[in-house]
């Protein structure tokens, strides 16, 4: 008789796998992000990847944080990209997101986080750090306020924004890799 097989991803890790698959589509050169909301009963609600929103050029708009130097939102992506969290809420065309888990590659800024809360979105599974302290700070308030637990995948590990990029581009390497 064959025994089950004893090494398989645990679904945190299938779903954290899926944002990290979507991040993958994101043309933002300095940070890819996705996230995957999933329901109670394990099934995939809806994805979401950092990107400009349906119906922009992605040759039009830039791809540049220099703007923040200059101070000048024009030429700096942030006023023209939507977040991965904010496109996997939109995509999901109108279901009904109370009670659910959103994977996330990326800790949510602020603004993420209002969005979530309102969603109805319940548990909040992030695998990178943001690294604005004080938006941290105010999207963990934000979410303590409003019972929305927060954690993070990989606590004992530690791993980098680029340690998670590097990992999507090998995935990503390896999936062309198959398809030619």
């Amino acid at each position: 008789m064959t025994t089950k097989r004893e090494v398989y991803s645990t679904w945190d890790e299938y779903f954290m796998g899926l944002a990290m698959w979507s991040s993958t589509r994101s043309k933002d050169p300095s940070t890819q992000v996705g996230s995957c909301i999933v329901n109670d009963e394990k099934r995939i609600i809806s994805v979401g990847y950092n990107g400009l929103t349906k119906g922009m050029d992605d040759d039009t708009f830039p791809w540049d944080s220099e703007g923040e130097k200059t101070n000048c939102l024009f030429t700096t992506k942030d006023p023209w990209v939507a977040h991965s969290e904010l496109n996997a809420i939109l995509n999901s065309h109108g279901v009904d997101l109370k009670g659910t888990t959103l994977y996330c590659t990326l800790f949510p800024c602020n603004e993420c986080a209002k969005a979530i809360i309102q969603a109805g979105i319940k548990k909040v599974i992030y695998l990178s750090m943001y690294a604005h302290r004080d938006l941290v700070e105010i999207t963990n308030t934000m979410f303590k306020n409003a019972g929305v637990e927060c954690v993070a995948f990989n606590k004992d590990q530690n791993l980098s924004k680029a340690d998670i990029q590097n990992n999507c581009n090998e995935m990503l390497k390896l999936v062309k890799q198959f398809s030619k």
